[in-house]
């Protein structure tokens, strides 16, 4: 069952595990679960959904439950009028905050403008050399995408030379083949935690949070890092 975090006539939103597709892909043959279907038959109705996450990221996955409400939300995405907060785990000690300011690629080759805001949580160490260090050192960090571009977070933490943990293939080879080998973990740790936006029917604020999966927990354990 898929944890539901809202619902009402025309949205409902759900706490998507790390490793589930939003639908059907001809990029990932291999998957046989897919979010849209799970959440259809679970609730018993057509489902449409407002935005999407990669398949390693977990976190709030936005529905629309009627034809008219996907299109107001969508619209509300492309004006970027939703405000997305995302936690992530990074390699090596990040700045305390930080805006990046980089443009990224289309697969058509167009630059688009991207922007993403981001402040550090906390900053851990394992006891494991990387590179010329003698220790691995991560940051937790939230942050706040302004656009909405395809991997933004991804590409964007990878431009600084801090990469998220167990990205492929923006991240860190070396980082993600020692969480594989020594704690048998292969998830992206990025996590949608909070989006905020104006219910396009009601016109009311609605803010909806979605916890840790359990995956991205124990690595902050792991770490020390538990809140």
């Amino acid at each position: 069952m898929l944890e539901i975090l809202y619902q009402d006539e025309d949205i409902i939103a759900i706490n998507k595990p790390h490793g589930l597709l939003v639908h059907r892909s001809s990029i990932a043959r291999d998957a046989s679960e897919f979010a849209l279907q799970l959440l259809r038959d679970q609730i018993g109705q057509p489902v449409y959904p407002a935005h999407r996450l990669d398949r390693k990221t977990a976190g709030i996955l936005l529905f629309s439950l009627n034809k008219e409400t996907d299109k107001e939300l969508q619209q509300l995405f492309q004006n970027q009028l939703v405000d997305k907060r995302y936690i992530a785990v990074l390699r090596g000690h990040a700045p305390e905050e930080m805006l990046i300011d980089y443009p990224l690629k289309k697969d058509n080759g167009v630059m688009q403008e991207a922007q993403t805001n981001f402040k550090t949580i906390a900053k851990a160490e394992l006891p494991f050399p990387s590179g010329k260090f003698p220790t691995s050192r991560y940051s937790l960090v939230e942050a706040n995408p302004t656009t909405g571009r395809m991997h933004q977070l991804r590409k964007h933490f990878a431009h600084i030379f801090h990469p998220i943990i167990g990205d492929r293939p923006h991240g860190c080879n070396k980082q993600n083949k020692f969480w594989k080998e020594n704690f048998e973990m292969d998830t992206m740790m990025l996590h949608a935690s909070e989006i905020t936006f104006k219910h396009p029917k009601t016109q009311n604020i609605i803010t909806i949070q979605a916890g840790l999966q359990p995956e991205f927990q124990r690595v902050l354990t792991l770490l020390n890092l538990e809140n």
